[in-house]
């Protein structure tokens, strides 16, 4: 689904209707799918330019949708390790397709589950190919809100950032219902459209994910808000995107 709003060619025909499902319920998901890619590309490659990042772990990767992280991280530094993390098969599929990294740097694959951090944080594929005593970004894009209250998102969280040295960053996004009166029924309907329900975070419950960091420049913000470049497209509202984005620093 994510795919298709993004203009790519790794769907299947039930995608595409699941997602235009998506889209007419909630008018605001293919910005928010552009945006958040977006963002992730500027974050990634400013914390591979400017903050020397060479190790990076995105867990819910959104692959096969490309570019991939890696592709971005090591077309500033081809040396720059990445390891994705997933919990659908059809991602490790196309992940095994798609994974070829530079010679200079690594790209793996765990497959795992974020509401269990310990089962990615223990995966033989991480620990051969990140060092955890250095430094890492550790992306957690569109992937929270998708972890209702009851299976303890913070902890969550808390316990992957806590595996992190000083010197690491924490890169997220999350969907919100500050503006518009965004359907907040999405977060408890059924999977109705084959996919998780959501759970809209006010800002102030997304910025509880950044405690004890130190935020980057502009702060918490809308996420084609954060650092634009000439690249970030021109349609994309603060209206037309309800999601929060930010990166920080663990001190």
């Amino acid at each position: 689904m994510y795919d298709y709003y993004l203009g790519g060619r790794d769907h299947f025909e039930a995608d595409a209707r699941a997602a235009e499902a998506v889209a007419a319920a909630i008018p605001s998901i293919p910005a928010e799918a552009r945006a958040n890619r977006d963002f992730m590309a500027r974050a990634t490659r400013w914390l591979a330019a400017e903050r020397g990042v060479r190790q990076f772990l995105d867990i819910g990767s959104g692959l096969p949708t490309e570019p991939g992280l890696h592709q971005v991280a090591q077309a500033v530094s081809p040396e720059a390790k990445v390891v994705y993390s997933d919990r659908d098969p059809f991602v490790l599929r196309h992940a095994r397709a798609m994974l070829r990294g530079t010679a200079e740097g690594s790209t793996a694959y765990v497959r795992a589950d974020v509401t269990d951090p310990e089962s990615i944080l223990d995966a033989p594929g991480l620990s051969d190919t990140i060092d955890l005593g250095r430094p890492v970004a550790l992306s957690l894009n569109a992937v929270v809100h998708f972890v209702p209250d009851e299976q303890h998102p913070y902890d969550i969280v808390r316990t992957l950032l806590g595996a992190l040295p000083a010197g690491s960053h924490l890169v997220l996004t999350h969907t919100t219902a500050d503006f518009r009166g965004r359907a907040r029924r999405t977060a408890t309907e059924p999977r109705t459209w084959g996919c998780p329900p959501l759970r809209p975070r006010t800002r102030r419950e997304v910025a509880r994910f950044f405690d004890g960091l130190e935020l980057a420049d502009p702060g918490l913000v809308l996420p084609h808000r954060w650092r634009p470049s000439r690249e970030t497209p021109a349609d994309l509202s603060g209206a037309d995107v309800p999601s929060y984005a930010g990166v920080a620093r663990k001190p």
